[in-house]
């Protein structure tokens, strides 16, 4: 019974120090996510008429399409797996009312 609680209190004070550690990790897939979110947001705004979302400024965000072009097909298969657009980015906003 003792061995065994010394064993689950060294593993767990190896995963301690490890997590405690182990910062550059956890860090960079948080900032990677957050920026594949920004990123998104900021092409569906300019080019969701890609989506069949119509957006009336499109034409002069075309400006902006050397610049993001080759975010385009990443971006597309993101949103296409996606069910719900509306309810991931605007669902606090009750839009439906």
């Amino acid at each position: 019974m003792d061995n065994e609680k010394v064993k689950e209190f060294l593993n767990n004070f190896k995963l301690f120090f490890q997590g405690a550690t182990d910062f550059n990790r956890k860090s960079q897939s948080l900032l990677m996510k957050e920026s594949h979110n920004e990123m998104d947001d900021f092409i569906l705004l300019c080019f969701g008429d890609i989506l069949g979302i119509p957006i009336p400024t499109s034409y002069y965000s075309l400006e902006l399409l050397p610049l993001i072009a080759d975010d385009l097909d990443g971006w597309q298969r993101r949103m296409v797996s996606r069910l719900y657009i509306w309810g991931e980015k605007w669902g606090d906003f009750d839009l439906d009312a």
